[in-house]
């Protein structure tokens, strides 16, 4: 099957065809760090980590670009109130943070939050901040073309011009008198109240280092800016996708495309934009007190589990969080994990009498027509349980050299497909607890168990199987039957966490 994405500038579902055979070029949008990560950026993140896993995985060398906007309003707003009230960092009263260093502090808890949720580093990783000249000689190609003007007002800010340019609004399929001003600059300026700025002039009261020198005066880059300067630096002024978070189609990708597209660059051939995350259907909001954070998220659950939620939906859909969400993930994860473990004793086995440890091998066809098509994670994530489902029958049926064939079969395809969705990969760098060994470590204990109680029960040995879970009982796990093998669950948790509430499920 033809590889294919929906595009937002056509709104339509298209064949993949790259610029360059063989390769593919990705640019997508990261932080602005003036605060710590948000649900939200770290579900854009593994979104364009799933999609470039699965370039790779279909043979293309993909180059990825992913920025870090560490020069902007509200770095600075933040870094001046830091002044007169002070702020708490892990636990320490520091009375100032100059602006960059609370731009680099909040990119490290980025950082950690990406490597954590196995979010591969991108190809490279531009900070605005050090591509001023770029951004210098963009303005200088837009003024000459009659795309942008310097302000009359003497501010020192340079605009872009939203009438000059035809296809202004052609991402959002919007009109521009119907769109609204642009707040990014003073509007005394500018010829039309929707001119967005690319260079802003330095005011009194900003920090001088906050500043460069240019031909239009001091000042600092514009926000739209600086995404079209590195994006074209990296991938150069044509590259197949530009990815973000919907909510950036406009006015940010509005104006990078806009501006881009009037100096001449080809720019992006597909726009590729993630959906929302909710919180029990509303909008996340601090005012209402809604909101839940990555790092409360992994407080709550392991990361492969955090991934697998916030990796688990169609990423063009809103993605809906509510109380039960992680003890739902933690429970299809268990479910994999307790396949994957009693597959590996199973060949690990099998090796030992001389046959080929299995690993990571070809996806399932159902998996790979998901992902082809439009990056269904929902499709492809049914043909792994189902994967799953024929590994652990497979287990249950015995011992037999055409069983331990098919289970080897199946676990190389759950590897390659775990490998893919980047479940392999979450949690790899993340600090262990003893909590967490312990709860790994029963699940394992309890998966033999009921492995064995499922061999007792094929051969009719109802003895031996209700002596299996009456044990189980008596150590305070309950076992429950169903039609797709069985479920077990602490009988009497005695904390709220998902790794220690969480029903767990085996094929058994």
């Amino acid at each position: 099957m033809t590889l294919r994405f929906y595009d937002s500038a056509t709104a339509e579902v298209r064949d993949f065809v790259p610029l360059e055979p063989g390769k593919a070029s990705v640019y997508y949008c990261g932080a602005t760090v003036q605060g710590s990560p948000h649900v939200g950026h770290v579900r854009s993140a593994i979104v364009f980590d799933q999609l470039t896993r699965w370039l790779a995985y279909r043979g293309f060398a993909t180059t990825v670009v992913r920025n870090v906007t560490d020069i902007d309003d509200k770095i600075l707003a933040k870094s001046a109130a830091s002044f007169e009230e002070g702020f708490v960092a892990d636990g320490t009263y520091i009375p100032h943070e100059q602006w960059f260093a609370l731009a680099y502090r909040f990119e490290q808890e980025f950082e950690t939050a990406y490597e954590v949720l196995g979010v591969q580093r991108p190809t490279y990783e531009p900070r605005a901040t050090g591509h001023i000249t770029e951004m210098h000689e963009l303005i200088a190609r837009l003024i000459d073309r009659g795309h942008a003007y310097p302000a009359e007002d003497g501010s020192g800010d340079v605009y872009f011009d939203v009438r000059s340019w035809p296809g202004y609004g052609s991402l959002t399929h919007q009109s521009i008198d119907d769109m609204q001003a642009a707040t990014d600059a003073d509007p005394r300026g500018k010829r039309d109240p929707r001119d967005f700025a690319l260079w802003k002039g330095h005011k009194d009261g900003e920090p001088e280092t906050a500043s460069w020198p240019s031909p239009w005066g001091r000042g600092r880059p514009g926000w739209h800016l600086e995404c079209s300067a590195m994006a074209t630096k990296y991938l150069g002024p044509r590259f197949d996708i530009h990815g973000g978070g919907l909510d950036l189609r406009f006015p940010h990708h509005e104006n990078e495309l806009a501006q881009s597209a009037a100096a001449g660059d080809g720019f992006a051939t597909f726009w590729m934009h993630n959906g929302m995350v909710t919180y029990e259907g509303e909008k996340m909001s601090k005012s209402i007190g809604n909101v839940i954070s990555p790092a409360e998220m992994l407080e709550l659950a392991p990361p492969r589990v955090v991934r697998y939620y916030l990796g688990q939906a169609h990423y063009r859909s809103v993605l809906d969080y509510r109380p039960t969400s992680l003890q739902e993930a933690a429970a299809a994860v268990e479910r994999i994990d307790g396949f994957i473990a009693k597959a590996r004793a199973l060949t690990e086995k099998s090796a030992h009498d001389g046959a080929a440890s299995p690993s990571a091998g070809a996806v399932p066809e159902a998996f790979a027509v998901a992902m082809d098509d439009d990056l269904n994670i929902p499709q492809a994530l049914a043909a792994l349980h189902d994967t799953v489902r024929r590994g652990n029958s497979a287990l249950a049926a015995g011992g037999g050299a055409g069983d331990a064939r098919a289970v080897a079969v199946a676990l190389s395809e759950v590897l390659a497909m775990t490998a893919v969705l980047g479940l392999d990969a979450a949690g790899a760098n993340a600090p262990s607890s003893e909590e967490d060994a312990a709860h790994r470590a029963l699940s394992v204990l309890v998966d033999a168990q009921l492995a064995a109680r499922a061999q007792a029960r094929a051969a009719k040995d109802w003895a031996t199987a209700d002596a299996i879970r009456d044990t189980l009982s008596a150590a305070g796990i309950a076992v429950e039957d169903a039609a797709d093998g069985a479920m077990w669950s602490l009988a009497a948790p005695t904390e709220s966490r998902v790794e220690s509430a969480q029903t767990n499920r085996t094929g058994a």
